[in-house]
């Protein structure tokens, strides 16, 4: 793959090497000296694994040069090291920095066994404390009083084996392999039920009744590439269980997902289950893979290891959406009338109708459920996006906050988003982006017209409620993480608020680890070239210095 960007990321590997490395040389400081001839020893093991990926990266990118000064402060590291080593030349039995091992910068094995990453504070914030000055404190209620677990002590457990499994793959040719290797491990090796979409029994790849004559010569070439692969997954077929979406409830059907691909794979499994999701695990085999933390070079390991018991978690909140129409509210306002005029074991059979459609027909599934008039909600796990469509004219939303009034949206439109949705559409937008483990509702315009306008974070318990403004000139189009399109008329209005339904995520690692690696990998996080130092010389020269060419020569000498 060629690198399309001017800047050196050997370099900055280089960097962030060192920062790493400076950090575990301050951590392990309080041990004293008895520590620093290995710490150099790895140090060097380090800069040697480096020197190698770069001599790596000039072969494949001549172009790029590295220069000198890259690694001058290691080198002044390095020597700092040594002199304290021979100053210190007691023999005693020295401890290795095992948190900071070579092991963690290799791009293989950077991705550990989950779970494994010792912490030692709260993600939580610190209890505030309960008075004020003399005399003013909070009042206690105890009817208020909420414990919140710790985020960093997440972490999946199995009352029972898990026995059936969903796998979703994204609709490409180069995840069918993987695909056919994962499900069949599962089902030999691990004797699980596997689940696919019905979908993938009609890739035409993975059939051999195709006539390929009517096919492009294209086809007939990727076709015969998939012979093997085909093969395999025939004599799998018999033993998969299939599902259709919007037809088929998988409520309390599955006990584990695999993903196969991109974040759409993941947005996919929050859409199938609108209630509890069960546990996800995200392999990268996508373009951005935001969301898909795990490797598929080792992934009987891994998956074995989540089957085990041993994984954290990050639980990634939903947005309970959820459209009222105007006429549905008038009738919804009429049939209430009218219940009020009928007997009291009616009106409660009624009540049951309409707040809880469910308990009318409980063989239906939560979805048919939900869609009755003035009650279906959605859940999204990114965002809700309300926009003007195809119209020339300006959006003009109103936003409303448990009630409240709070303002208008003036431009193209208005993205309420999650946490795990401010990477998304909201970071293109211009919002903040927000760790998964934040419990808020990011609310992001989008082109307003206003310089003022800037994206706000609000609590995740309070409820918005978005309205197109009677004097808006044109309507509103809704969409849930980029799907179910839908107009929002005069009239109308959409309720948002935090889902109790969240998405358990999976993590190769932690939840701050996974995250700022995708940070750093996805989106290249504050990515620039770092800054050099300034050496005797040049902080002679930019001080206005009118020494002579003899004087800077005997330093040169002095220096030697």
């Amino acid at each position: 793959m060629s690198c399309r960007s001017d800047i050196d990321l050997a370099t900055l590997h280089q960097h962030r090497l060192e920062e790493r490395w400076n950090y575990g040389l301050t951590w392990c400081g309080a041990h004293g000296r008895s520590q620093e001839l290995q710490q150099l020893t790895h140090y060097n093991e380090l800069l040697g694994l480096q020197s190698a990926s770069q001599r790596q990266h000039r072969h494949q990118h001549p172009h790029q040069q590295l220069t000198k000064s890259n690694f001058s402060s290691c080198s002044k590291t390095v020597s700092r090291l040594k002199d304290n080593v021979a100053k210190d030349n007691q023999d005693k039995p020295l401890q290795g920095l095992e948190y900071y091992s070579n092991d963690y910068f290799t791009a293989t094995t950077r991705r550990r066994r989950s779970g494994t990453w010792p912490r030692t504070r709260s993600l939580n914030a610190p209890s505030p404390f309960q008075q004020f000055g003399p005399c003013g404190r909070i009042m206690k209620n105890s009817a208020m009083v909420m414990q919140i677990q710790d985020p960093a002590s997440q972490r999946l457990t199995w009352y029972k084996p898990p026995l059936t499994v969903l796998v979703i793959k994204k609709k490409d040719s180069q995840v069918l392999l993987p695909f056919v290797q994962l499900v069949e491990w599962l089902v030999q090796e691990k004797n699980m039920v596997v689940w696919v979409e019905s979908a993938v029994l009609e890739d035409k790849l993975l059939r051999d009744d195709v006539r390929l004559e009517e096919e492009s010569a294209k086809f007939r070439l990727v076709h015969e590439y998939y012979t093997g692969v085909r093969s395999r997954f025939l004599a799998l077929r018999e033993k998969l269980v299939t599902f259709k979406d919007g037809r088929d409830d998988l409520t309390d059907r599955i006990d584990f997902i695999v993903c196969l691909g991109g974040d759409g794979t993941l947005l996919y499994a929050s859409q199938l289950f609108q209630q509890s999701v069960p546990p996800v695990m995200a392999f990268y085999l996508g373009s951005l893979g935001f969301l898909t933390p795990f490797q598929c070079d080792n992934f009987q390991e891994q998956v074995t290891n989540v089957l085990e018991g041993h994984a954290a978690l990050t639980l990634r909140s939903r947005l309970r959406c959820s459209i009222h129409r105007k006429g549905e509210r008038r009738r919804e306002s009429l049939q209430q009338s009218s219940n009020l005029l009928k007997p009291f074991s009616q009106r409660q059979s009624h009540y049951g109708e309409l707040g809880n459609p469910k308990a009318s027909n409980n063989n239906c599934s939560p979805s048919s459920a939900q869609a009755a008039p003035g009650y279906s909600s959605i859940l999204v796990l990114n965002e809700v996006v309300i926009n003007r469509g195809p119209s020339p004219y300006l959006s003009n939303i109103d936003i409303f906050l448990d009630g409240k009034y709070i303002t208008s949206v003036q431009g193209d439109g208005l993205i309420v988003s999650t946490p795990t949705g401010s990477t998304a559409y909201a970071a293109a937008a211009g919002a903040s982006m927000i760790h998964p483990s934040v419990p808020a509702i990011l609310v992001t315009p989008i082109c307003p017209h206003s310089l003022s306008f800037r994206p706000i974070v609000v609590p995740a318990g309070v409820e918005l409620k978005i309205s197109i403004s009677p004097d808006s000139r044109n309507t509103s189009r809704v969409s849930f993480d980029g799907r179910n399109d839908q107009e929002l008329n005069h009239g109308d209005f959409l309720r948002v608020t935090t889902s109790i339904y969240p998405v358990p995520s999976i993590c190769a690692q932690d939840q701050i680890s996974d995250w700022f690696d995708s940070l750093a990998e996805g989106l290249h996080w504050n990515v620039r070239k770092r800054q050099k130092c300034l050496d005797e010389l040049s902080d002679l020269t930019a001080s206005g210095s009118e020494d002579t060419l003899d004087e800077f020569e005997n330093l040169k000498i002095h220096d030697a």
